[in-house]
């Protein structure tokens, strides 16, 4: 009995030693929403960005090639003629991703048996990832942001232009920092072409450096004739703000998912569940590919309204790669049924 009561002494002034700490410096997440982090939009400093790799996937031609950015459209239809009534699947990963990592692992195998469809993946992970350490290597990331979605708005606008590959036939899809890329990529389009890409989904948008920051620094309802977003850790790696043409908060409010666990303790493990949280997203959003009625989602006005059924009779429509991209406003999903992480 002694021994349980110290161990729980313990732990309260662990908990209150770890809140105080927490204050004063933070988990990763808590860093990047304060001042330590210098976020830096400057959209007049154009970086050198022609080592980003464009990876293409024809995978019913079981053919697929990898450039740099700057001679990608044109090296790809000299050895390739596109079919411009197929859609092309653009994604675009996030901070201290690469092309070998789980996100784009994700697409590869979602997409892999979908047909009339193109897909490349953005490897961008030699501006995005730094050995300085975690909190100045995202400073650089988020300085990066800009340039990087100019390049990828170019290269899309210059298969419009040159190669005259549809606009109504690009879905870009973007996780954390490669959703607010993809604010600049449909900005850049736009400005290219005066046309809009069809979609932009946003899957947890990074929230650090973007939140509380302007709203044309953002992904946004505009970027694309329509745009969505996908909230899974709102509040610590994921963005708060509601700027899309929908937005969709996935079970607690859209900030912490059933299988990622805080612990016992306050603050101890909270890291690793608002990255679980992140992560959380791609999972949900590349299962509906195979499966597009699995998320429904309801209108409504809070996530307490919803948690309590007093949204059932709202309007309902369908969350995931299937939504019909109808509807416009806050909708709510609990994964519940088939939360099988």
């Amino acid at each position: 009995m002694g021994l349980l009561f110290t161990f729980l002494i313990s732990a309260l002034l662990c908990a209150k030693v770890n809140a105080n700490w927490k204050i004063k410096y933070g988990p990763f997440h808590t860093f990047l929403y304060s001042n330590w982090i210098l976020c830096d939009h400057n959209k007049y400093v154009q970086h050198d960005v022609s080592d980003i790799e464009v990876f293409f996937y024809d995978f019913q031609n079981n053919f697929n090639v990898t450039y740099k950015i700057d001679n990608a459209v044109e090296s790809l239809t000299s050895v390739y003629n596109l079919d411009p009534s197929k859609k092309l699947i653009f994604f675009v990963p996030g901070y201290r991703s690469h092309i070998a990592k789980n996100s784009p692992e994700l697409i590869r195998q979602a997409f892999r048996d979908v047909p009339n469809i193109y897909l490349i993946i953005i490897d961008h992970s030699v501006y995005t990832t730094s050995p300085t350490g975690r909190w100045k290597s995202y400073e650089n990331s988020v300085q990066y942001t800009y340039s990087i979605g100019q390049a990828l708005g170019k290269f899309l606008s210059d298969l419009r232009n040159n190669k005259g590959f549809p606009s109504q036939n690009i879905h870009c899809i973007g996780h954390s920092l490669g959703s607010q890329i993809l604010g600049v990529v449909g900005t850049a389009y736009f400005e290219r072409t005066l046309e809009k890409v069809w979609r932009i989904t946003g899957i947890d948008p990074a929230g650090p450096c973007f939140s509380n920051g302007f709203i044309e620094d953002q992904l946004r309802s505009g970027c694309a004739d329509y745009v969505e977003v996908y909230h899974c850790s709102a509040g610590t790696l994921g963005t708060t703000s509601v700027l899309a043409d929908i937005d969709f908060f996935f079970n607690e409010n859209g900030r912490v998912q059933p299988h990622c666990h805080e612990g016992i303790i306050p603050g101890i493990g909270e890291s690793e569940a608002a990255t679980c949280s992140h992560k959380s997203c791609m999972i949900f959003y590349t299962k509906t590919v195979q499966n597009p009625g699995w998320y429904l989602a309801w209108r409504c006005d809070s996530y307490k309204h919803f948690a309590k059924g007093k949204c059932a009779g709202n309007e309902m429509t369908i969350a995931g790669y299937s939504n019909p991209g109808n509807a416009s406003g806050v909708f709510y999903v609990s994964t519940n049924a088939y939360d099988g992480l």
